[in-house]
């Protein structure tokens, strides 16, 4: 698991969990005040607190746990959740009173145990995850209503007499539903001044109504597709576990195009049919295109979607609908885990050991292993689906912790893509090319015989560095340890990890020379540009999230590719995974190497993963596919493992490197950052960090040392690294060590728990 966030106001406060800080603070005694005034309860606030606040209840309310309330917050109202009876250890008179219950359904006890735990886990204030899971604070207020018209059940005055116009209306609504004013009078093509005449008279009733967005129910009665033995068996067992209403964990695994994603349908087809909700988490927003239209094929509506590019409305409505229980199957990012689910009964991890379900910032944490924490606490399965499983997916299996269900071969018995090593140190591209003549060439034959390429390049903009020829200065990010990036496309320099962005420069500010820069390496531009010289023809398109700035886009783009609009594909690893493109039959990478280097604990086997999946987009229908990797390094193990298509001894291989070096999956890590604006005030922080650090046997401290990105944002960044066995209890072998490190105001310390960065 992986989790962190900034400690500032949990692990370092001096003040009593069980009594309010900051503007709440109470003075403290020496023990419990006996309280026989009404009844007091904690109220969990969505704010980075280190505990719940005791509030009074005033009599006419009727508060219980989950309620979500409104009380005073120093000199404002904020909203906040009843987290349980109060402490008593406030004194009557201290005690301010909840203002208010909003009309919200309950938190349920199970979501309100997940916050706790992720919280414990992570080292995070419990406030800071239950903000996690309010979101979408409008959705906790009332519904808005609106007025809609229906035949009044007596005319009241018989002697009215009915207007053409009105006529029409009564037509209008003869056989149909009570229809809103606006609605009625275009339907029956009157004024609405005619509709309220109309209601004023007694001819129509109106009757206020709660407005809902109705969302599709998907089919889980609805036939799927024909599956092949292997895969029924699969669906079969996963059947099962979901009909037993339990916990349980399974690993899916499955070469790419095995057809894991049919299989784990119908898993959530047995959880439809049980009345129960499903969620199914992704980690591309670009993967949904495809995979929302082989949701709707197989169950014939579409699912809720969660993710960031949802209009405030959306969420609202979505938030709610989830609630009530209007919402059979939910598809999102990361966020969605902390949705409020009425009746979750199955859990999807599509793609499991994506590195972007790691939330790096606020509350770090890695929702693979949160959404495992979550099934087990609401007593339903989760199934961990991936063509390259996690080393510590493998390892779960291995110790039974997660039963396993393997689709060795692809649907429909085609065969994988064949892959070969283009050794760059004997076929090396033309002088200022970045194509090797093998790749090159296969090009040519895939384009002449009207099928399709994609040219793998895990680099975006147009060339990840720029020099100055005169002095040799690059261009670098002011508020950032990082080059600025060349978006040649669309005239801008950018910072990829803090998205500074300036124009292009004409003149070198270190020694004035002007017109002198050069642009250094490849990005997916220049390759495009290298591509369209060496074939005019071709219709060439960019897949990457610069290029394809939302889930309408990436769709579009989706879908000319399988339409045929698109001769080459050229993409970053938005295009690796999870598409199926008929006519794709070459894959070519054009640097393998790029991830292997930078000496991260994971690198051998995210680069790993990342190439065998792009390898997969090739051949997935009846015409053969290849994949050329362009490497300088084809001994290396993970180049070898990929040549000879022996993922296991490679995973073998690499977890026995990890058993012998104590590390994850078979040890411990925990990262501290500590960053402000002021060097000399962190170097003070980690100064005394070093010297109050864990002295036990099994536990190793490294650092402070400067970060690689030593400056992010404008702040500059130190790091520790502790590496402890697994038996170690991390979290109280941390909260031990930070509890008496005091923090200047400008400095921040973020703790993370099976550290997935090492920036």
């Amino acid at each position: 698991m992986a989790s962190g966030t900034d400690v500032r106001a949990t692990t370092i406060s001096s003040v009593s969990p069980t009594e309010p800080q900051g503007e709440e603070a109470a003075s403290s005694r020496p023990g419990p005040v006996e309280n026989t005034g009404p009844r007091t309860v904690k109220v969990l606030l969505p704010l980075p607190l280190a505990d719940a606040y005791d509030y009074s209840v005033p009599e006419r309310l009727e508060v219980a746990a989950g309620h979500f309330v409104i009380v005073p917050l120093g000199k404002r109202e904020t909203v906040g959740v009843v987290w349980g009876e109060g402490s008593g250890e406030i004194a009557p008179e201290k005690l301010r009173d909840i203002v208010e219950i909003l009309p919200a359904l309950p938190m349920a006890d199970a979501l309100r145990r997940f916050v706790d735990w992720v919280a414990a886990y992570t080292l995070s204030s419990p406030g800071a995850v239950l903000r996690m899971a309010m979101s979408v604070p409008s959705a906790l207020e009332a519904p808005r209503t609106e007025v809609i018209y229906r035949p009044a059940r007596s005319s009241g005055d018989e002697a009215l007499k009915l207007t053409a116009a009105r006529r029409r209306v009564l037509e209008a609504l003869r056989d149909g539903p009570a229809m809103p004013a606006a609605e009625l009078a275009h339907l029956a093509g009157v004024g609405t001044s005619v509709i309220k005449t109309m209601a004023s008279v007694g001819l129509l009733e109106p009757v206020e109504r709660t407005m809902r967005r109705s969302f599709p129910r998907p089919d889980g009665e609805r036939p799927g597709p024909t599956l092949s033995p292997e895969q029924q068996t699969a669906a079969q067992a996963l059947v099962e576990k979901v009909q037993a209403n339990a916990f349980s964990a399974t690993l899916l695994d499955g070469v790419p195009g095995a057809g894991k994603t049919e299989v784990y349908f119908e898993a959530v087809a047995a959880a439809l049919a049980a009345g129960r909700q499903a969620l199914v988490l992704l980690p591309e927003i670009a993967l949904t295109a495809q995979w929302l239209k082989r949701f709707e094929d197989r169950f014939g509506a579409l699912p809720a979607p969660w993710h960031s590019g949802l209009t405030g409305l959306e969420r609202r409505e979505t938030w709610r609908a989830i609630a009530e229980g209007r919402v059979g199957v939910v598809v999102g990012a990361r966020s969605a885990l902390f949705l409020p689910f009425a009746r979750l009964g199955l859990i999807v991890i599509d793609e499991e050991h994506d590195s972007s379900f790691k939330q790096d910032e606020g509350v770090t944490y890695n929702a693979r292993d949160m959404a495992v924490v979550r099934a087990r606490l609401v007593a339903a399965p989760i199934v961990l689906a991936s063509a390259t499983p996690s080393l510590e997916s493998v390892v779960n299996v291995t110790a039974g912790r997660y039963a396993a269900l393997h689709l060795p071969g692809r649907h429909g018995g085609q065969q994988l893509a064949r892959l070969t090593a283009v050794d760059l140190r004997r076929e090396p591209p033309a002088r200022g090319r970045w194509l090797s003549p093998p790749v090159v060439e296969a090009m040519r034959q895939t384009l002449a015989a009207g099928e399709q390429a994609l040219l793998f390049l895990n680099r975006r903009g147009y060339a990840p560095l720029t020099l100055c020829r005169a002095c040799g200065h690059g261009l670098e990010c002011p508020q950032c340890s990082a080059w600025l990036v060349e978006h040649r496309f669309r005239r801008t320099l950018v910072c990829h990890h803090c998205g500074h962005t300036e124009p292009p420069a004409h003149a070198c500010k270190y020694c004035g020379a002007v017109d002198q820069f050069v642009a250094c390496g490849p990005g997916v531009e220049r390759l495009a540009e290298e591509a369209l010289e060496l074939f005019p023809e071709a219709k060439l398109e960019l897949f990457t999230s610069d290029s394809l700035m939302n889930r309408d886009e990436a769709s579009a783009a989706v879908d000319r590719m399988i339409a045929g609009e698109i001769d080459i594909l050229i993409g970053t690893q938005m295009a690796a995974k999870g598409h199926h493109f008929p006519n794709l039959t070459l894959v070519a990478v054009i640097d393998a190497d790029l991830g292997l280097n930078g000496g991260d604990l994971r690198a051998a086997e995210r680069t790993f993963q990342l190439l065998y999946q792009v390898a997969g987009r090739a051949g997935r229908e009846d015409r053969p596919g290849r994949a050329l990797v362009q490497t300088h390094m084809p001994e290396h193990p993970v180049m070898q493992a990929l040549v000879s298509g022996d993922r296991d001894r490679f995973v073998t291989a690499e977890l026995a490197d990890r058993a012998a070096a104590g590390m994850p999956p078979y040890g411990r890590l925990a990262s501290l950052i500590v960053s402000g604006p002021d060097p000399s005030a962190v170097d003070g922080v980690c100064a005394a960090l070093a010297r109050r650090a864990p002295q036990q046997p099994g536990v190793t401290v490294l650092g402070p040392s400067t970060a690689p990105l030593a400056l992010l944002r404008g702040r500059h960044r130190r790091r520790f690294l502790l590496k402890a066995s697994r038996e170690t209890a991390l979290q109280p072998l941390l909260h031990g060590w930070l509890e008496r490190i005091g923090l200047p105001g400008s400095v921040r310390l973020q703790v993370d728990v099976d550290p997935y960065s090492f920036l």
